[in-house]
């Protein structure tokens, strides 16, 4: 089996020719339309208008969270009484099937 030659792939780009790119040139980006100095500005105060609306709405969300959470507790805390007693059950039942009796040969 013979050999191939090498092919440079930088020396086969450059026979094709230059390539046609699609898209803005840098031209385009430089003369694109930009805003003035006010309009900056007046964004920059409707975002902060926006931002203090939302946050208002965050704070009222996390107000009902935290009463959803408090409604929540309650229930788990009245209800935990008896449930704290059926783990106690459940612990002593552990630990009697636990325990290995001392009438098996092996130990």
């Amino acid at each position: 089996l013979g050999k191939r030659a090498y092919m440079n792939p930088i020396a086969m780009a450059r026979s094709r020719g230059p390539v046609q790119s699609s898209g803005p040139t840098i031209q385009d980006y430089l003369n694109r339309p930009r805003p003035t100095w006010e309009e900056v500005k007046e964004q920059l105060e409707k975002k902060k208008k926006g931002s203090k609306a939302l946050a208002e709405f965050e704070e009222k969300m996390n107000e009902n969270w935290k009463k959803e959470l408090e409604k929540h507790r309650e229930k788990l805390l009245s209800g935990s009484e008896s449930s704290s007693k059926k783990r106690q059950r459940k612990k002593k039942e552990k630990k009697k099937s636990g325990r290995v009796s001392k009438s098996f040969p092996f130990f």
